[in-house]
């Protein structure tokens, strides 16, 4: 393990498509914007601003749901072309730094700065800097975690939101890690939270206290990520080129349903969580997959493929006609997912794939993009 010998950062900006709207238009400052579907549609939010979030609103809940939370909120529809030309900018800046930039969405990113182009000593400074360049160029805040491995950098840069940089060195891990929640950790949903509270697993000093073969046996493949994570132990190396093949989102069950009604409730929730992932990123996809896991394990998917790139409804449409070639309703369900795949850059959907839009990334945002 070389944890020890790397210094990465996880730079995170702040309520990114909302504070572009609050910087772009000033009569927004100060008040709970909320960025996505109108709330008469069957939208979900895509970013709310800090002022919005005070009520309880958050990423990818039913646009209709956060009205009623702050029915005084100003609600926005999207500019994804401004949003993907200041993410341009913010990748260009974090490369005149390392070019070991490895880009998660539009609004975050990895950055291995060990051997950085300014020599700096401290990954500290580093990121002090970077956070002023930011926000010198774009007027937008952003927050850092600073430690030897990208799950540290990663749940480090949450700690301190907006606006927040924190370090944890090499020397401090073994006690950070210990008092950390496992609800902190990426990776852990509320399903997992629950399975492992039970266990008496609040804490990843908790954590340790299982063996290797303990949590696999119990988590599957996931378990070794978690026994590793208890540790502190992270050696995924940043990489600079992604090539995503497919987003989506699955839930896990804590009770198998057999209602129809129910799940199609579901997909409903799940193709709105996964419709503001794909927006995140600035994809779009052609392929809608339906995963579906019975209550004896079994698992089946469907899919469908259109001409053109699928539109938010398309997908939900899509995913609740694929239901109904399943299993589903006279066998218990106990895991749903949706997921897209033919992913384009959603401006572009029939020209750019998505290795092209990572090269796009590296390439024309190498320098900081001011107009």
């Amino acid at each position: 393990m070389h944890d020890h010998l790397r210094r990465i950062i996880h730079i995170d900006m702040d309520a990114f498509y909302a504070s572009i709207e609050q910087r772009d238009f000033p009569e927004y400052r100060g008040k709970p914007v909320v960025v996505g579907g109108a709330p008469d549609s069957r939208g979900v939010v895509a970013t709310a601003s800090y002022e919005a979030r005070k009520f309880g609103i958050k990423s990818a809940m039913p646009a209709s749901r956060a009205y009623r939370l702050c029915p005084d909120a100003i609600f926005i529809k999207p500019r994804f072309d401004v949003y993907r030309h200041v993410s341009r900018q913010i990748m260009g800046i974090l490369r005149e730094y390392t070019d070991l930039v490895e880009p998660l969405s539009l609004d975050e990113a990895y950055l291995d700065v060990t051997n950085n182009k300014k020599n700096i000593p401290l990954a500290r400074d580093l990121a002090h800097q970077v956070k002023a360049r930011i926000f010198q160029y774009t007027g937008l805040t952003a927050s850092a975690g600073v430690a030897p491995n990208k799950f540290l950098a990663k749940v480090a840069s949450d700690l301190e939101k907006p606006d927040g940089l924190t370090v944890i060195a090499p020397e401090k891990v073994a006690k950070f890690v210990k008092k950390l929640p496992v609800s902190k950790v990426p990776g852990i949903g509320r399903v997992t939270c629950s399975k492992m509270n039970a266990m008496g697993v609040r804490t990843l000093g908790d954590l340790q206290k299982f063996a290797l073969e303990e949590l696999v046996q119990s988590f599957g493949k996931h378990g070794r990520w978690y026994y590793y994570a208890a540790r502190g132990v992270d050696d995924r190396p940043v990489k600079p080129f992604r090539e995503r093949k497919s987003v989506s989102c699955e839930d896990t069950f804590e009770r198998d349903i057999s209602s129809l009604d129910i799940l199609r409730e579901k997909i409903i929730e799940l193709s709105g969580r996964l419709n503001g992932r794909l927006k995140k990123l600035g994809l779009s996809g052609r392929t809608v997959t339906l995963k579906v896991t019975y209550s004896d394990f079994e698992k089946c998917t469907r899919s469908y493929t259109a001409d053109a790139p699928l539109s938010a409804d398309k997908i939900r449409d899509s995913a609740l006609a694929l239901l109904g070639k399943t299993e589903a309703g006279w066998r218990a369900v106990r895991l749903l997912g949706v997921g897209v795949s033919g992913l384009a850059a959603a401006d572009m959907a029939g020209e750019l794939n998505a290795r092209q839009l990572a090269l796009e990334f590296a390439g024309a945002a190498r320098q900081p993009d001011m107009g």
